[in-house]
């Protein structure tokens, strides 16, 4: 049990003790002590009061003499402050906690709950490569089902890739008329940027088409639906659709190229994923789910033939299901996607990390599914993340104004590898490769903290300097207090011939008394399984930021008062490298379920 449930159990003895009540859980209070006041823990007595019939400064006093004369030796002091029992915790317990954290090579980590979670992230479409937004998306994704898998529940990673539709008909058509047979590796580009290029260069063309429609004068609204590109785009779809042999070999030569980059940004990135859908697979199975809702009455058809869902008892409005045209959208798809997943897995919980720009996406998905009589329709959990923002605006793909991902980890790595070269004498002695693995962890350590401290609910301005310091509340601060215990234990291995895997014995030697700044640290690892519940039950990596820095920060702070290696007292040498070890330890736990590596020499 940690400090809190035991304090739980004993605070209900002592008032049943006091004053013969049957105390439940829920009424013990406890809060960390102000810093104003002396203690470690805080009990609220209030609860208390009226059964005691006392003051509450008088219930206070006598909870905590119970607590100290029968409380095993937990409670070695206290002060009452009002209805407030500021605790204070023997050293001894905070001894003991450190060396059961040391032992438990799975803290922080929860039992298996027995439960499926499915978490779907990234969603790319295979017009264009993966840019600044996929990144926070991919990052957001994979650390929240590392949080959740670490929170006891079976996870499967899915991805469900946009492979079909008029966008990837914009791509295939402006290659066919500008392309000249070029190929990734004809061009020497990936895939992906391959592709990207040319729906950039759709859009420039259409745009030129427009243009000249309008200076001949048509409005620009029906010059948009004349101009001949995207007429022959509509047409190339719905062949698409009808299973044309020469638009499909085109369509799946070019998705190829697309998947190839994709797979080698995301192995770059650090993600993956158990399953993958593609939307060319799923949207049939929407179609039919559509059909059916048309012939039960939960959905109509309008006289061009298009089908719609009226949402209006909903307090939304209409949805478009199906185009007059038969072709599908988005929310036709997802209902096949859905149904398919379901089909695939026992999911208990199906989370979608997807822009808050799609709230209404996802709630008019919940409700459809729920009219279709699919059971997990109303258990569909939107992860709602903002928008990455730059100094100069938003990112359009069309207009090949996106901060592409592979160029930004680029970026990132070489400027760790630039800012590495005033740290000579702490890399000495290692290999050029060796250099640039740090620089790769270092770099792409620095992207994902800076994106994943954020509240993921709000909108971030991304800022390539700031993440990459190494002081503050950055990724590289984190990785090099890690580094710099990693240097300590190799020194206690090599100056005091200790070895790491006989630390946890040597730490069975008792103080007589901790540093604050030690029992700080004690104090801070004791919120690791906490923190890792909050940061499951809120869906929110940046929680495990905030820890990880705090952590990081409390041991700097011990660094710079405690000596370590050079500590004359056997005892508190010994009990200080077992506190290093589990602080490194617990900061390379952490940082992993962010999906960040942490290297051991910087």
């Amino acid at each position: 049990m940690n400090l809190e449930q035991i304090l739980t159990e004993q605070a209900l003895a002592a008032v049943k003790a006091l004053y013969d009540l049957d105390a439940t859980a829920q009424q013990v209070q406890l809060q960390k002590t102000r810093p104003e006041f002396e203690g470690d823990i805080t009990l609220v007595v209030f609860p208390f009061v009226k059964a005691a019939r006392k003051a509450p400064a008088q219930v206070a006093t006598e909870i905590g003499e119970w607590l100290t004369a029968n409380g095993e030796g937990l409670v070695n002091g206290y002060n009452a402050v009002q209805g407030f029992l500021n605790l204070k915790i023997s050293q001894s317990f905070y001894i003991d906690q450190l060396q059961a954290i040391a032992a438990d090579e799975q803290y922080g980590q929860q039992p298996d709950n027995g439960k499926l979670m499915m978490v779907e992230y990234s969603s790319p479409n295979t017009n264009k490569p993966l840019h600044l937004g996929h990144v926070r998306n991919n990052l957001l994704g994979y650390s929240i089902a590392k949080i959740q898998e670490a929170n006891g529940w079976k996870v499967v990673k899915t991805n469900i890739v946009n492979d079909r539709g008029i966008h990837i008909c914009k791509s295939m058509l402006a290659w066919l008329k500008f392309g000249n047979g070029e190929t990734p590796e004809t061009s020497g580009k990936k895939g992906d940027h391959l592709i990207g290029d040319y729906y950039v260069r759709f859009d420039k063309e259409y745009r030129k088409q427009v243009a000249e429609l309008v200076a001949g004068g048509m409005d620009e609204e029906t010059a948009k639906k004349e101009a001949p590109l995207i007429k022959e785009a509509q047409a190339m779809l719905l062949k698409w659709e009808q299973g044309d042999k020469e638009v499909r070999e085109l369509w799946a030569r070019m998705n190829a190229w697309v998947y190839a980059g994709f797979d080698e940004t995301y192995k770059r990135m650090g993600v993956s994923f158990d399953k993958i859908y593609y939307e060319s697979n799923t949207y049939l199975e929407g179609k039919s789910e559509v059909e059916k809702g048309l012939a039960s009455g939960q959905f109509y058809r309008r006289e061009d033939g298009s089908v719609w869902a009226n949402l209006e008892k909903d307090g939304l409005d209409e949805k478009l299901l199906l185009r007059s045209d038969g072709t599908s959208v988005y929310m036709t798809q997802d209902i096949g996607t859905a149904k398919l997943r379901y089909q695939d897995y026992p999911i208990d919980k199906m989370v979608y990390v997807v822009g808050n720009e799609q709230e209404y996406h996802f709630k008019v998905l919940s409700i459809l599914l729920d009219r279709l009589g699919f059971p997990f329709g109303k258990e569909l959990v939107h992860f709602s993340y903002g928008m990455v923002e730059l100094p100069n605006g938003k990112m359009k793909s069309r207009e090949g104004t996106v901060v592409d991902a592979d160029d930004l980890m680029d970026k990132m790595v070489e400027d760790a590898r630039e800012i590495s070269k005033d740290k000579v004498n702490t890399l000495q002695g290692i290999t050029p490769e060796e250099a640039q693995e740090i620089a790769r962890k270092v770099g792409l350590g620095a992207l994902k903290y800076f994106i994943l401290k954020v509240d993921p609910r709000k909108n971030m301005l991304f800022n390539p300097e700031e993440s990459i310091d190494f002081n503050g509340n950055t990724g590289p601060f984190i990785q090099y207090t890690y580094a710099r215990i990693q240097s300590v234990l190799r020194k206690a291995e090599n100056e005091l011939r200790v070895e790491s895997g006989e630390l946890r014995e040597v730490g069975k030697l008792k103080v007589e008394s901790l540093d604050p700044k030690e029992l700080a640290l004690i104090q801070r690892l004791m919120e690791y399984p906490a923190t890792v519940r909050q940061a499951g039950a809120d869906f929110s990596p940046a929680v495990l930021c905030n820890y990880a820095y705090a952590l990081a920060c409390d041991f700097n702070s011990f660094y710079h008062d405690c000596s370590i290696l050079n500590e004359p007292d056997e005892k508190k040498r010994a009990l200080r490298l077992l506190l290093s070890q589990t602080v490194a330890r617990t900061i390379k736990n952490a940082m992993g379920l962010l999906g960040i590596e942490v290297p051991d020499r910087m």
